[in-house]
């Protein structure tokens, strides 16, 4: 399937807790149900204080056509849906987020581990938008994430879901993928992967460390933002069909 994540940033003079609020009661009810949306989950984030973000809205389409057909190209920031929920929810954004600080990202997601079932809601997720290291090429790139690093995350202790969202159109993309790692609570997460508050954590694990030190083989580690948040899935058609 075909994903967009928006990295969400509230509104100026707005509370995180009103733009919880308002997300799930007021824009949430629209969203899920945007033409083409087979699944629909938000994220909100573990920790505000140490958030990069307040909350991560992830839309999922059966094609890409579908999903540009409802929210534009990944290229632009400018697209304004001529119809429909897509077009009432484009309008919405404006009362709760600072649109100039929402990056977004699509891609397709691939399941490299799936423990769960389907049913993310309740779980914590750790989700890292990687950027490539200085002097590789984004093949490169891909070519050790799947290869190398792929085998070493799936062993992280704790890890019950684990997927690679790769960028439909890497030119115009803020970042070279996501890699998204679920755990069933928060201490497992942290156990894991470190608090959501720090980059420097160094793991005692072995199959732990592992993945940890890998990271520096690829990733420009000062551009990688990241979020931690439990997850809650406001829709999911994907097993009517």
């Amino acid at each position: 399937m075909y994903k967009h994540v928006a990295l969400l940033v509230r509104k100026a003079g707005m509370s995180h807790d009103e733009f919880v609020t308002y997300w799930r009661e007021t824009h949430t009810p629209i969203a899920r149900d945007i033409e083409g949306v087979v699944r629909y989950q938000t994220v909100v984030p573990a920790d505000p204080e140490a958030s990069e973000f307040d909350g991560l809205a992830e839309l999922y389409f059966d094609d890409l056509d579908a999903l540009h057909d409802a929210l534009g190209s990944e290229g632009s920031r400018d697209y304004d849906p001529a119809k429909g929920k897509a077009k009432e929810a484009r309008a919405d954004v404006d009362n709760f987020l600072d649109i100039e600080r929402r990056p977004r990202f699509v891609g397709e997601e691939v399941v490299e581990k799936d423990e769960t079932g389907g049913d993310t809601t309740g779980l914590y997720k750790h989700s890292a938008f990687l950027v490539r290291k200085d002097g590789m090429s984004h093949d490169e790139f891909l070519d050790h994430w799947a290869n190398t690093h792929v085998p070493l995350a799936r062993e992280i202790p704790g890890v019950v879901r684990y997927a690679r969202v790769v960028p439909t159109d890497p030119e115009a993309s803020e970042f070279d993928g996501v890699a998204e790692l679920y755990f069933e609570s928060l201490d497992a997460l942290r156990a894991g992967l470190g608090h959501e508050s720090s980059r420097d954590y160094d793991p005692d694990h072995p199959k732990a460390n592992a993945p940890r030190e890998d990271v520096d083989n690829f990733l420009s580690i000062g551009d990688r933002p990241r979020f931690v948040g439990r997850e809650t899935v406001q829709k999911d058609v994907t097993g009517d069909r």
